[in-house]
Formats: structure tokens, C-alpha cells, sequence
């Protein structure tokens, strides 16, 4: 797999006067280095040759800590959720100029490309269907999610239980999926990312396994 990330940040109009610029410690190659080794292609995406660029939009304070982000420009998949995710984790490692104004956001685009996967066979039309079986997805992963909730504290209808079990089927949902899923959060823990990594456990949780019970309580209090 071959990942290509576009580091370029773009400021909104109201920036164009300031006589300064935040600077990523190191400099743009830092930069890009630092997303290139902290970035997790997502499953969905990598699986069915999604790709392009994200942009990202986020507000820096004096102390150079990010305290506003959100995606400006995506997909609405996982490519947003990572890409945003990363962006993140650059937080406190930007070298703020004392007259920068802290309301001005800045933006920076990450491109995901993928090499070796035969994406270039997949037509616009299969790429397009992708996108919206995943959103299809998320809908039935929710069904899984809030049964799950409901039934950990026992406030739950076992009747649904068959229905459940032919989603998480259908949708992968086996050991194979939690073991990758695990292994995700435990490498997110290694890059200090421990929001990104509950939220992996706690999905472990919520399709129906107490696999990431130990890490829940140990890192997600």
C-alpha cells in the first residue's frame, strides 16, 4: 500500500494580513512526515479503493493546541473521520507568532492514494456505490450499537437477538473484525491519540463482545 499525503495549509481570507503564520515544530517536512507515520488508512475505504483528498479545517490557540476542528471538505466516510483524527493529533506542536489571531482557521488537505490494490479497474459508477453502501452500513451498525447498549445494563429483547446476529454477519462483524479493531487501538494508544482509541474500544463493546473490556477500564475512564 502506498499512501500519498498532500500537506499544503490554506488560510482563509481574514489571515492573508497577518504578518505571520503558524509553523508546524520542524517545519512542513515535520509535518508531513508526522501524518504520514501517525495516519491508519480505514478498512472501508482501503477495501473498496476510495480515495481523494480531505480538507480539514481547525483553529489553533496561543499555546499552540488545536481547540475547534472539523472536516470542511470530504466524503462523509472514513477517509473524513481519519483524516480529521490525524489533523488532530498535531495538536501542541505548532509554533504560534505572538500577533496571530486565534479565531482565523486554517485548513490542510490530506490525500489518500492507493497503489497496488487494482483501484484503477474500479469504475465511477462502483466507486459511487461504495460510498453509499457505506452509508447504509452505518445505519445497520447503529441498529447493532443500540441493541448492544441497551442489552449490557440488560434493558434489552432477546427476541432481537437472531436479527442481530444475521447484521453482524452480514456486515463482518466476527473475531477477525475485533482483533483488527483492537490491534487499531492499540496502536492509536501508542500515538497518544486515547479519544481515537476508546472509540475503537467501545465499539468492540458495542457489537457485542467484552474482548476490550480490560483496556475500556484501564484507558477510557
Amino acid at each position: 500500500m502506498f499512501i500519498n499525503l498532500i500537506f499544503v495549509l490554506f488560510f482563509n481570507i481574514t489571515s492573508l494580513f497577518a504578518d505571520e503564520q503558524p509553523v508546524f515544530k520542524g517545519g512542513q517536512k515535520n509535518l508531513a512526515t508526522f501524518i504520514y507515520n501517525n495516519l491508519i488508512y480505514p478498512d472501508y475505504s482501503r477495501d473498496n479503493c476510495l480515495q481523494g483528498t480531505v480538507q480539514v479545517s481547525f483553529k489553533i490557540n496561543q499555546q499552540g493546541k488545536i481547540y475547534y476542528s472539523e472536516v470542511k471538505k470530504g466524503f462523509g466516510i472514513d477517509l473524513d473521520k481519519e483524516a480529521l483524527r490525524v489533523v488532530r493529533l498535531t495538536s501542541g506542536r505548532w509554533i504560534m507568532p505572538a500577533n496571530h489571531d486565534t479565531l482565523v482557521s486554517m485548513v490542510l488537505p490530506v490525500n489518500f492514494t492507493l497503489k497496488g490494490y487494482k483501484c484503477e479497474q474500479r469504475t465511477k459508477d462502483e466507486i459511487n456505490a461504495a460510498i453509499s453502501a457505506y452509508h447504509a452500513r452505518e445505519g445497520m451498525s447503529m441498529v447493532i450499537f443500540n441493541y448492544y447498549d441497551k442489552k449490557i445494563p440488560g434493558n434489552y429483547n432477546e427476541a432481537d437477538e437472531m436479527r442481530i446476529q444475521a447484521i453482524k454477519m452480514q456486515l463482518g462483524y466476527d473475531d477477525k473484525f475485533i482483533e483488527r479493531l483492537i490491534k487499531q487501538a492499540q496502536r492509536k494508544l501508542k500515538q497518544a491519540d486515547s479519544q481515537g482509541a476508546c472509540e475503537d474500544f467501545q465499539m468492540v463493546r458495542l457489537v457485542g463482545s467484552d474482548r476490550a473490556a480490560d483496556f475500556i477500564e484501564q484507558h477510557c475512564k
